[in-house]
């Protein structure tokens, strides 16, 4: 059995900072990622936007340059899937059989696409945005593809529809709730995308509920709605969530319910396997009800250096890192600090009809978020009022010819 002091499992963001941030520590011990997809690690974001639409080519979404690892001494264990943990014995079996030995073990395994369940639903031409392979197979087809359906309005489907839309192609969005974005922004920030998209050409319906999808030959050809009308489609791309990759953790006995559960320092309830990522339900003191998974480049990232830091022996302090997130679509540029949910109050700075303005979400009178749409002084300004729970001069805060900084206190 092959044996490594640090292994880690997950070649996404998460496992890849894991794996830099041992050797930038000059952590000397073995140190092996397991990965599921054939690729050294890859941004998972531009998939969705400047992967998909061609503008970059795969080689520079590399996290970094393959000859980074080996040069490193990082072995690179790619196309295995870990099917078993075993805390006692410290090791983890792959689906193949294979088994290798850990001194710590640094779960980042990040989630799997959230599928269909419907009839149809494994049809060909029926994908997810979470893998190079997807989107691979995605523009594969694009050249034979008139009619597009995207089910789910959250950042990816918003992001694909863009992207197609400027490829020309007829793109449906349908979302079942009553707005796009409705579990991570306010209705103002729906409503502005929902009109934008609109106004690009995306037949973007709210409430929308489908029954399945329709197939020819085991291929699709259109989504069958609740009403019995069809919408043609060669091609149809699911965005509705991850479900977080931790079974072989939970079955081993971690704690965990929506993800595996860790402490200030990213351990789980097993000893010496730390988790990191999407994966990891923490303590967050800017999350309503301070528990909560984050799928974001930057929770991956922080987690992953904490987490080195905590196993090399550094004195460090609990997790604490400010979220922030982004998305790009057409011209805009989407910047947010701080978690919305949980706001009782919205506050617009600026006119959206100008397409540069800011959301500020309160809840009971604190500065607890901020949406900024082509604003970035605002989103660079109110990082610090998220941080410090600012109860601002409502009146100055919607005048957005005051800059943030300058907002007086209530």
């Amino acid at each position: 059995m092959t044996h490594f002091d640090v292994l880690i499992v997950g070649a996404g963001h998460a496992g890849a900072q894991a794996a830099i941030m041992l050797r930038q520590l000059k952590f000397d011990g073995t140190v092996a990622i397991i990965g599921d997809e054939p690729e050294p690690p890859y941004e998972r974001p531009p998939l969705s936007k400047d992967y998909m639409s061609g503008e970059k080519e795969f080689e520079r979404i590399l996290i970094r340059p393959a000859t980074f690892w080996p040069e490193r001494n990082v072995e690179m264990l790619l196309g295995q899937r870990v099917d078993r943990v075993d805390p006692q014995a410290h090791s983890v079996t792959t689906i193949d059989g294979t088994t290798y030995g850990y001194g710590r073990l640094i779960w980042a395994a990040g989630g799997t696409p959230r599928l269909l369940t419907c009839d149809g639903a494994t049809a060909q031409g029926v994908y997810a945005v979470r893998r190079r392979s997807d989107v691979d197979a995605i523009m594969g087809l694009l050249p034979s593809v008139t009619d597009v359906v995207i089910i789910g309005g959250g950042y990816i489907g918003l992001e694909a529809a863009a992207v197609l839309a400027k490829l020309g192609k007829k793109v449906v969005l349908l979302e079942a709730l009553d707005r796009v974005l409705a579990r991570v922004a306010g209705p103002e920030l729906s409503a502005f995308y929902e009109a934008d998209h609109r106004a690009h050409g995306v037949d973007l319906r709210t409430g929308a509920r489908m029954d399945c999808i329709e197939e020819t030959d085991g291929r699709v050809s259109g989504v069958r709605m609740a009403d019995g009308s069809v919408l043609p489609a060669q091609l149809v791309i699911v965005g509705i969530g991850i479900i977080p990759e931790v079974g072989p953790l939970i079955a081993a006995g971690a704690s965990g319910g929506n993800g595996v559960d860790v402490d200030g320092f990213c351990r789980t309830s097993l000893p010496d396997i730390y988790a990191v990522g999407d994966c990891a339900a923490h303590a967050n003191k800017y999350a309503e009800g301070n528990q909560i998974r984050l799928e974001s480049v930057q929770n991956a990232n922080d987690q992953a250096k904490l987490a080195v830091q905590h196993l090399l022996g550094e004195v460090v302090s609990e997790y604490d890192a400010l979220p922030w997130f982004w998305s790009n679509q057409y011209d805009l540029k989407l910047q947010t600090v701080g978690l919305s949910t949980g706001h009782d109050q919205t506050i617009l700075r600026g006119d959206p009809a100008n397409r540069s303005f800011s959301v500020v979400y309160l809840r009971g009178g604190k500065f607890i978020a901020i949406d900024c749409v082509n604003a970035i002084k605002d989103y660079a300004q109110g990082r610090a009022h998220v941080v410090a729970g600012s109860k601002l001069d409502l009146a100055q805060l919607a005048d957005a010819s005051i800059p943030l900084k300058e907002v007086g206190l209530a």
